[in-house]
């Protein structure tokens, strides 16, 4: 898995937010992920790649950490003239790993790979000064 890239040093535009551990909190946070790109001039570039990436790291935090009940799930969300990062935060310190490819008939098992098609870079780290682990992705602008 590829290792942690270093953050460039001030976003030109940022903003988190706490989700509840629930299947719908991959919803929400595409339509955050909406609203926050469309306040910023030409973040449009950026948003099919990433919808998609954040639908599977957040579905991938409410359906396989193992969290204790009532932990809540952090996202984050950093503009840059060239990039875009996207963290998600969870109680859970196991990281993934890249599963061999899936079978063509298996109905699960992609996600994490479609992250690493679509992300220029990728990976996975403890979490700062708390439990759990990030799962950051860097989208460049425009189609990967």
């Amino acid at each position: 898995m590829p290792e942690m890239l270093e953050k460039p040093p001030a976003p030109a535009s940022e903003c988190s937010w706490w989700l509840p551990r629930n299947r719908k909190s991959a919803g929400y946070a595409r339509r955050l992920l909406r609203a926050f790109l469309d306040e910023q001039p030409d973040g449009e570039r950026f948003l099919d790649a990433a919808e998609l990436v954040l639908s599977e790291l957040v579905a991938n935090a409410v359906l396989h950490a193992k969290t204790p009940p009532g932990r809540l799930i952090y996202i984050r969300f950093d503009l840059y003239p060239d990039s875009l990062r996207i963290e998600v935060h969870d109680t859970d310190a196991n990281r993934p790993s890249l599963p061999h490819p899936a079978a063509e008939h298996d109905e699960t098992g992609r996600g994490l790979w479609l992250v690493s098609q679509l992300a220029s870079g990728w990976g996975c780290c403890p979490r700062a000064g708390g439990i759990g682990k990030v799962m950051w992705v860097l989208i460049t602008g425009g189609a990967q």
